[in-house]
């Protein structure tokens, strides 16, 4: 072992020792531990720099900031930026960085001015030409990379993906298995992405020697072998599974309480004590602060001495945050709260229920059109701030967006594409409440239809973006179909909808409530197929577009 590895950083962290005393007698502001080739990071009065086991600096040059050598290379940072130098201070590459990593496996993670991850190889060069939000450690040849929308991936080192699944949240290989983190929790993964059992937990430790440490939802502890088997349990649950079903049971406990902050604009009465609240909403002041405090408990307000204040999430019911929920809080709890009471009649085989006709219903009074749109405005604003990234290939021509409410996926869209023009094709009493945006006048046209009778247009893109899970499958057919009239011959539809897994069990409630509300269902790409086939397409690509959606790209054949 050489000396330097024998070396330990000294508690005030102005110098080294080895064996407990000084391993130079000059002291340094700070000091990081040594790596090979035998070199630390240190810091004087004159810059950031490295230094050998006597103290002496390596080189002459002085930086901002010095790290460790790793791969027989450090991460330095100067006016210019972050970059990578050799044992001798020269520089691996020209090229400046807002951050950089480590080597590790001869590759290592940077980070553009813009934000975007990548690798650079040993030559300071980037080793694949694709740029990701977030880009960790090699580990054995493979590192976990997060996509535009915000999935986890692993990737070699070439920057090819090892396979063709996403996740949440992803950690690398440890002895061949991976933690790995969907919408129903953490667990482990093969290579292939496959788990290796069926549970799912909210936290999860990788394997060692077969068994890991694991936390379930109720809070108990358990080591688990790799079939995802109890071998033994560290900590019992801290709530009970019948505490866990009642919690279940009075979900709409938030449901109504949000839906009644919503129509009584608590928020925007804050900040304001109990009794001011009370005033100006013409509420029984001790009633008003048992809303108040239920609020509280929701997490959407907090109290400092007498005044209620609204948290950041409590923010969202106010009707001026750009992405107000209020609506949306209304059409939950009033407009489709009352249809889940048909739900056991709606499963019978031979019973008298008949799906509602949600969107006759609601046509008929101009205010609650008004603000289901408002709401599925703010879920647009929120779930298709990236759609020009999705839509990569959509650079030119007609976009014809069906069914799209106040425009705002179509106006995203056509803002950051200036060469595309669009059309909203909408129902009649949606259409005659829009209007096209300054910006995009000349660019952007209103138009009035039915999705079942002809859409008396041409166009080279057509997206239908969470419309068909609001059908049954005739119905999705029929409206596929009048896609195909409308679209070019080289065009393409891209369908947005969760698609479902087959073997996952997300996305079932949301099934469930399309149902009751619309007749509609959620469904997986294997239901989907039939469907566009039997519209005249061609399904030609799937790609991500969040961790809730998907885009089915068709053609016609």
């Amino acid at each position: 072992m050489s000396p330097w590895e024998r070396t330990r950083v000294a508690a005030d962290r102005t110098h080294h020792t080895l064996e407990g005393a000084p391993l130079y007698p000059v002291r340094f502001l700070e000091v990081l531990s040594f790596h090979a080739p035998g070199l630390a990071a240190a810091k004087d009065g004159t810059g950031a720099f490295h230094i050998d086991v006597l103290g002496r600096a390596a080189y002459a040059r002085r930086f901002t900031r010095t790290f460790g050598f790793y791969e027989e290379l450090a991460t330095v940072v100067d006016g210019s930026g972050a970059f990578h130098i050799r044992p001798d201070g020269s520089e691996l590459s020209p090229e400046r960085y807002a951050w950089c990593g480590n080597f590790q496996d001869g590759r290592c993670t940077v980070r553009e001015r813009d934000g975007h991850y990548f690798h650079v190889g040993r030559e300071g060069h980037p080793a694949y030409p694709e740029r990701y939000a977030y880009a960790g450690d090699f580990r054995d040849g493979l590192a976990v990379v997060q996509d535009a929308s915000g999935l986890h991936l692993h990737i070699h080192k070439d920057g090819q993906p090892l396979n063709g699944r996403r996740f949440l949240d992803l950690d690398v290989f440890h002895k061949g298995h991976a933690r790995a983190r969907d919408e129903r929790g953490w667990h482990h993964v093969d290579s292939t992405g496959e788990p290796l059992y069926a549970r799912r937990f909210v936290t999860v430790e990788p394997f060692y020697n077969g068994q890991a440490r694991v936390e379930s939802e109720d809070g108990s502890l358990l080591v688990i072998d790799e079939s995802g088997e109890t071998v033994r349990e560290l900590r019992p649950p801290r709530r009970s599974e019948l505490q866990a079903l009642s919690g279940d049971m009075v979900g709409f406990w938030r449901t109504q309480a949000l839906c009644a902050a919503a129509e009584l604009r608590i928020i925007e009465a804050l900040p304001a004590t109990t009794a001011r609240v009370a005033e100006l909403r013409a509420l029984a002041p001790d009633r008003c602060e048992r809303l108040l405090r239920a609020l509280g408990e929701l997490g959407l307000v907090t109290h400092e001495g007498d005044i209620w204040r609204a948290t950041p999430r409590g923010a969202l019911l106010h009707r001026e945050h750009p992405l107000q929920m209020a609506d949306a809080a209304l059409h939950w709890g009033r407009d489709c709260y009352p249809l889940w009471e048909a739900l056991p009649e709606a499963l019978r085989a031979h019973g008298t229920w008949e799906p509602p006709r949600f969107f006759e219903a609601l046509s008929k009074d101009s205010q609650h059109v008004a603000s289901y749109h408002r709401a599925m405005a703010s879920y647009a604003r929120h779930d298709y701030a990236r759609i020009a990234k999705a839509l990569h290939d959509v650079t030119h021509g007609t976009v014809l967006d069906a069914g799209g409410g106040s425009g705002v996926l179509l106006g995203n869209l056509l803002r950051e594409r200036p060469g595309l023009h669009g059309l909203l094709l909408e129902r009649p009493e949606v259409a005659r409440s829009l209007e096209v945006p300054a910006e995009l006048a000349g660019r952007m046209k209103v138009i009035a239809g039915d999705f079942f009778e002809p859409w008396g247009t041409q166009a080279d893109t057509i997206i239908l973006a969470r419309i068909l899970h609001d059908w049954s499958d005739a119905e999705a057919v029929r409206i596929l179909q009048r896609a195909r009239e409308s679209l070019d011959p080289d065009g393409r539809l891209h369908v947005i909808e969760l698609v479902r897994d087959q073997e996952d069990l997300g996305g079932s409630l949301l099934d469930l409530h399309m149902l009751v509300t619309t007749g509609g269902t959620e469904r997986t790409e294997a239901d989907f197929r039939p469907l566009i086939e039997k519209a005249g397409l061609r399904l030609v690509e799937r790609r991500s577009l969040s961790a809730v959606s998907q885009i089915l790209v068709a053609g016609i054949p």
